[in-house]
């Protein structure tokens, strides 16, 4: 090798600081060789010791890493790299539990006073201007319709069999009535 005594030793204690080092000791030689190899053609271009030493940094993180692939000590997983001796949370968890539903009961957020003015001015301006629609065109029925519709809840087959309407008649009506009341607020 062209590496000096300098960049050796560099190379052994950049190893033996790393992470991954501890519980894998026996693997030295083959982390050290592997990052010497690795090292070869920085070390000729980088003159600066700091530079050099983030480099061979780098290159040690990698080459550890493949040893410890390469060696089965290391598999890769959705989340990153996981020794192969520690067991995934997916393969301990059992089928009952992986196919299992999760429900949340329902719960109802305390609305501030100011969204309860909002929300009452909002529905005044709504009928204000659904009365003014009605009145525009009262044959429509829109506000019977609309009464209908949203505060009994009823499908718009339940409101053509009340009014003697047809479906699609009614639904041309909801449409057109909602299409004039966003006129109202744009």
């Amino acid at each position: 090798m062209d590496l000096t005594q300098d960049k050796l030793d560099l190379i052994a204690k950049i190893i033996k600081n790393d992470r991954k080092f501890a519980d894998n000791e026996d693997l030295y030689d083959d982390f050290f060789n592997e990052t010497c190899k690795r090292s070869l053609g920085i070390v000729k271009i980088v003159s600066s010791d700091a530079a050099l030493e983030a480099y061979i940094k780098k290159i040690a993180t990698t080459a550890i890493l493949n040893v410890l692939k390469d060696s089965g000590r290391l598999r890769r997983t959705k989340t990153g790299y996981t020794p192969s001796k520690e067991i995934s949370i997916d393969n301990s968890i059992s089928q009952d539990y992986q196919t299992a539903e999760i429900s949340y009961e329902n719960f109802k957020t305390e609305e501030s006073p100011e969204e309860i003015v909002v929300k009452k001015e909002l529905l005044i301006q709504i009928k204000n201007h659904l009365l003014k629609i009605n009145e525009e065109e009262p044959e429509k029925q829109y506000l019977q319709i609309y009464k209908l519709r949203y505060d009994k809840g009823m499908t718009q087959k339940e409101i053509s069999n009340e009014l003697g309407l047809s479906q699609s008649e009614i639904s041309k009506r909801l449409f057109n009535l909602m299409k004039k009341l966003k006129q109202f607020f744009r």
